[in-house]
């Protein structure tokens, strides 16, 4: 979104300004998406912060609140700058559940909530009562630089890391590992595998994200209950930058979650061409495009998710997502256009 904004400014000669709560300024520095001369980083100096988001926002025209827990700075500003157009982003589980009655009162002055999925713009309207604001939807889009350089070589030299054959069927799961996230749906990939085991010796799930210790002797719990240490992995922490190569070696990626906002994952994985597995109860069906691009399952079926792999296994190539409707719907340069229609029609 600042790539999108920094770039609008230029087009239409209008000024931008990026302010970070909780980044320092020194993180601007490795910043690709804008100049750091339009970015403040207030290394959680809350107060700071807010002092100068209002004061700056005296001045401007449009304020972009990125987060709900933000929205005080934004009600501030209204009251300051009546004038100011006041919009808010809206993720998913932040804004879905009952407010207080503070933030019930500042949502008000929003002019417009900007939702990531058509999920999240359904509940928002049910769940919040909201009498005025306008909602729209804005799909998260891909990164404009995320890489598409992987070859052969790095995808069996990371097959080889994790000790899989060149037969081994892997499914992909990534995502953090704690009991809070336990919604993304891995402890019924896992019951899955059961069954899965004993149709198809060769297959592996290879569970990746940083975790908590507690989670990590959860899962190692029904690894052992479900007989699977053979053919589950627990990757750890991936950096950004093997993360091509990881879902270049994948067979599927498969996420069953429940409280998706929209799941960026999901898109990331399918352009890197990885056949796709989700709930079919959260904003994973806009980043599915309604099961165009992956197959939409009942998130907490290990029956579904076991039906779902054997398709896919059966027939890899019918199942890689379409990257001319990925790129249509996800591309960066749809996402900007979309954001400008937006802000300022």
């Amino acid at each position: 979104m600042g790539k999108a904004l920094y770039e609008y400014g230029l087009e239409n000669d209008k000024c931008v300004e990026i302010m970070s709560m909780h980044d320092t300024q020194n993180q601007a520095d490795r910043n690709i998406y804008f100049p750091k001369r339009i970015f403040s980083g207030y290394a959680a100096n809350k107060v700071g912060f807010v002092l100068h988001a209002v004061k700056n926002g005296r001045k401007a025209d449009v304020v972009i609140i990125s987060h709900i827990n933000l929205l005080v700075t934004g009600w501030l500003i209204k009251k300051e700058n009546p004038n100011a157009k006041i919009i808010l982003l809206a993720h998913g589980i932040e804004i879905w559940g009952e407010l207080s009655y503070a933030k019930r009162k500042m949502l008000e002055v929003c002019d417009e909530i900007i939702c990531v999925s058509n999920f999240t713009a359904a509940v928002v309207a049910k769940k919040q009562g909201l009498k005025n604001p306008k909602i729209s939807v804005l799909n998260n889009c891909l990164d404009p630089f995320l890489n598409n350089q992987h070859s052969a070589i790095a995808d069996n030299n990371l097959r080889k890391h994790y000790a899989f054959t060149p037969d081994d069927v892997v499914l992909l799961t990534l995502t953090r590992l704690s009991a809070k996230d336990r919604y993304k749906g891995y402890e019924f990939v896992l019951e899955a595998m059961m069954n899965l085991t004993a149709t198809h010796k060769n297959i592996k799930y290879l569970l990746a994200g940083g975790s908590s210790d507690d989670e990590k002797v959860f899962i190692k719990k029904l690894i052992q209950k479900h007989s699977l240490q053979n053919n589950v992995i627990l990757a750890g922490y991936i950096p950004d930058e093997d993360l091509p190569t990881l879902f270049s070696m994948a067979d599927v990626y498969v996420m069953p979650s429940t409280k998706e906002g929209f799941g960026i994952v999901f898109i990331e994985a399918m352009y890197y061409r990885l056949p796709v597995i989700a709930g079919n109860k959260d904003g994973s069906t806009d980043a599915l495009l309604d099961g165009k691009l992956g197959l939409l399952i009942e998130p907490n079926s290990s029956v579904e998710i076991e039906k779902a792999v054997n398709k896919i296994i059966e027939n890899k190539k019918a199942y890689e997502p379409n990257r001319q409707l990925l790129m249509e719907n996800f591309g960066y340069d749809v996402y900007k256009k979309k954001l400008q229609q937006i802000l300022y029609n």
